[in-house]
């Protein structure tokens, strides 16, 4: 179990990152939204879906989840 936490903001292409808490890529706390406890990241980003349309997991730590 992970703790996962979207980007508020968006990357260049539109989509909002999904993160574990031990990414190195997480965002600072002020941009990043805490989604709560997932079992793996696909959980996640359903989760996030409901606050960003176009979220994706991010290549580093969701790679399972990331779509180009």
């Amino acid at each position: 179990m992970e703790h996962y936490y979207v980007n508020k903001i968006a990357q260049a292409n539109g989509d909002h990152e999904v993160h574990t808490d031990s990414c190195s890529h997480k965002p600072d706390s002020v941009n990043a939204l805490y989604l709560g406890v997932f079992e793996n990241c696909g959980n996640a980003v359903k989760e996030a879906k409901k606050y960003y349309s176009k979220s994706n997991g991010c290549y580093y730590c969701c790679k399972a989840c990331h779509t180009s």
